[in-house]
């Protein structure tokens, strides 16, 4: 498609393969011009090592872009709709099992709401089925791979030994017939708990519930406690505190939302791509993100050029009629 758009062949070369092959390869080349990576944060990092390491064997500064990882958030506000907040939990922490980059995975909740979300969430998560994909049935199917699966179970078995932890839904696992893990509801009483700051990749949800009188606290701790800034969501029914909320949280993630899940970023619509540990914000699908592989030129033409090198104020002063 892209040569009979016009390109000539070999410009763009699609060439799969595991990055511990191609890496040592393309990274080194004096002849990178530019990365853009979406995966995981500590890829990313070695990436960019990798270039600084290697910084002068270029032909020039090679142009880095990455969308990495999440912690991505709720917070809910007193004034929000519980029953739209608990679809939304489902929703954005268990589509795909939690496996997006923008999926919820910690959320926080006024304690004056907690027990009517708690009930409506559980409500739903009932209903959900988990197994074969291909039984559209099923809302959610397996994780990726035994390496997934491994690194979320020991999380939630972790939960389960921990005085600072309660699983309230799932918790789960099987891997008889692939790599299932239950959609999994976490309550914890720090909100500096790892599973609070950690990236798991997996149907793992974590509550926080903040009293309703801490509510500058609670946004404060969403705001530092996670490394990440990818996507967040706010629910409230109170539009002052949507704005403040938003505005307190406006380094917390590069793609918010109001009254909606965090996840589900429209191609074309909603430019995608957050800071800090998650990337460099350079919005994927957007003229901002385009605008990052062009190389400018500024061109100036004289139609009168100058004749001689002197400028009209070194010409000496002249006398002064008395």
């Amino acid at each position: 498609m892209l040569e009979e758009a016009g390109l000539p062949p070999g410009v763009i070369n699609f060439l799969p393969g595991p990055g511990s092959v191609l890496g040592p390869i393309i990274l080194p080349s004096p002849d990178l011009a530019g990365v853009h990576f979406t995966g995981s944060t500590g890829v990313f990092q070695n990436i960019w090592s990798t270039v600084g390491s290697n910084i002068r064997n270029y032909g020039g500064y090679p142009r880095l872009v990455g969308e990495t990882g999440g912690k991505d958030f709720v917070f809910v506000h007193a004034s929000a709709d519980a029953e739209a907040v608990a679809t939304a939990l489902v929703r954005g922490a268990f589509e795909y099992q939690g496996q997006k980059c923008s999926a919820a995975s910690r959320t926080f909740i006024p304690r004056s709401l907690w027990k009517t979300i708690r009930e409506l969430m559980l409500a739903q998560l009932a209903e959900i089925k988990v197994g074969d994909v291909t039984d559209f049935t099923n809302f959610c199917g397996a994780v990726i791979d035994k390496t997934s699966f491994t690194n979320i179970s020991r999380y939630i078995k972790g939960a389960e030994r921990s005085s600072a932890c309660k699983i309230i839904s799932g918790g789960g696992t099987d891997s008889s017939i692939g790599w299932f893990i239950e959609p999994t509801v976490i309550e914890v009483d720090n909100p500096r708990h790892k599973l609070m700051k950690d990236e798991l990749f997996g149907p793992v949800l974590t509550v926080y519930v903040y009293n309703d009188r801490d509510l500058d606290e609670a946004i404060a701790l969403c705001d530092k406690t996670s490394p990440y800034a990818l996507t967040g969501a706010v629910f409230a029914q109170d539009r002052r505190a949507i704005l403040a909320i938003m505005n307190a949280l406006r380094n917390a993630a590069g793609n918010f939302y109001i009254n909606d899940k965090p996840t589900g970023a429209v191609v074309g619509q909603q430019p995608f791509g957050g800071a800090r540990a998650s990337g460099t914000n350079d919005k994927a699908g957007s003229a901002l993100n385009l605008l990052r592989w062009t190389s400018p030129r500024t061109i100036k033409e004289t139609f009168v050029p100058p004749k001689h090198f002197g400028y009209p104020f070194l010409a000496p002063d002249l006398p002064q009629d008395d």
